[in-house]
């Protein structure tokens, strides 16, 4: 295929990382090499390759990522292990990837291939930065992509065709995909008056709270950046946090634990809650959309909740939120084991912290007259978490549906006297 010519624009000092495997895939990332070099950008180019040798020279060698990773390439070739030798790469192209950009020889990374060649890139990406330009070509980005974007802001583009050649259908591709990282890596931000930051957890049912809280905290002098609390929200404020973005946080929908714990498909996992209480920064904690956890459509709850679960015949409550989200009560049961695992995640903190409990309902749905209206379930959460909480914590027990007024205005109240030291 006939070379394009020269694209005028910026110097070589922005870099862009290359990831993949030069032995089975050179022609392609040869390709983005030049398309990257063309625009008048430096690649970067570190081979994952494991049996054979790499189609071009590397900057950096299959042999530097493997002993990086803990090995040599010599000792997996031996081994013939497949498995253990993604991972190995894996595991060494994060570290040089890491290193690299900080030591500010690369602005920006791109990777290429199936199933191998994203597990070993994304793992590399997810050990970047937020922001930093990351783009996977990837046969897998066209399916659930959550295992390879983990908790970062990594760009899945599909490649349509194998990454197995340069042809009339990947060569468009991989010409989008360069000049994307390219792009993004020479984009100049727009700038924003800087103000110190407060993580805040939201879902449909805590909108208003949140909605409310934010103005107040704005008016303050702060900046409120919202969580969604979908597993991948959760998962990523609670990476923010953990490299020292916030200066206090408002949890007020800790509801992912409830997935986590039932088995619901918006679980943040096990380290929900631990980055603030391990930062020692202020944090507020309500028990926001405990009431609930979250399935795709009706037919996918699972048989274990109850023969014909979601249809009536079921001992569970359900309802259907949208035709793609149905929620499930929790029971008092799950409420108290809930109850237990936000005190003694509150109960590691280092910083100040307090709890907050709406005495009418932690959700829209839980609210008197409401579908989810279980002040049994409730009781058992409030009551585990006023047990179990260190006695030094404080909870408080607000006469108010969580979206109230009242509520909204006792927890920014709190958060703004742990930041100030105001009453």
């Amino acid at each position: 295929m006939s070379q394009m010519p020269p694209i005028s624009t910026t110097s070589t000092s922005t870099a862009i990382a290359l990831i993949g495997s030069l032995d089975t895939k050179g022609e392609d990332f040869a390709f983005v090499k030049a398309e990257i070099e063309r625009r008048g950008l430096a690649a970067l180019v570190i081979d994952t390759s494991v049996m054979d040798e790499p189609a071009f020279t590397p900057n950096v060698s299959a042999a530097e990522v493997a002993e990086a990773g803990g090995s040599s390439l010599a000792a997996l070739r031996k081994a013939g292990d497949r498995g253990a030798a993604i991972g190995v790469m894996a595991k060494g192209a994060a570290a040089i990837l890491k290193r690299l950009h900080g030591e500010g020889q690369v602005q920006g990374v791109l990777g290429m291939g199936g199933s191998a060649g994203a597990t070993i890139a994304t793992t590399a990406m997810r050990g970047l930065p937020v922001g930093v330009p990351k783009v996977m070509v990837s046969t897998l980005a066209g399916g659930n992509v959550a295992t390879y974007v983990g908790d970062s802001d990594i760009v899945m583009m599909p490649s349509i065709v194998d990454v197995a050649g340069v042809n009339s259908i990947s060569a468009r591709i991989y010409t989008n995909a360069a000049a994307a990282v390219c792009g993004m890596a020479t984009a100049t931000p727009t700038e924003i008056p800087t103000k110190p930051l407060i993580a805040a957890s939201m879902f449909g049912n805590t909108t208003q709270l949140v909605g409310k809280c934010k103005a107040k905290l704005e008016a303050a002098g702060y900046e409120v950046l919202v969580f969604h609390a979908t597993g991948a929200g959760g998962r990523m404020m609670e990476k923010l946090i953990s490299e020292g973005h916030f200066v206090g946080v408002l949890d007020v929908t800790t509801t992912e634990w409830a997935d986590e714990l039932v088995g619901g498909t918006l679980s943040a996992g096990p380290t929900r809650l631990d980055a603030a209480a391990q930062a020692g920064i202020p944090q507020v904690i309500a028990p926001g959309c405990l009431d609930m956890v979250n399935f795709g459509p009706l037919e996918s709850v699972p048989d274990k909740f109850g023969p014909s679960a979601g249809s009536g015949q079921s001992d569970r409550l359900f309802y259907v939120w949208n035709p793609t989200v149905t929620l499930m009560r929790t029971t008092p049961e799950e409420n108290a084991a809930l109850g237990l695992i936000l005190a003694e995640k509150a109960n590691a903190a280092t910083g100040p912290v307090a709890f907050f409990l709406p005495a009418n309902g932690v959700s829209i749905l839980d609210s008197p007259g409401g579908l989810f209206w279980w002040p049994e379930a409730d009781l058992a959460l409030f009551d585990a978490i006023q047990l179990n909480a260190r006695p030094d914590i404080a909870v408080e027990v607000v006469d108010a549906n969580i979206n109230d007024d009242a509520f909204a205005n006792a927890v920014t109240t709190k958060l703004l006297h742990f930041l100030t030291g105001e009453e």
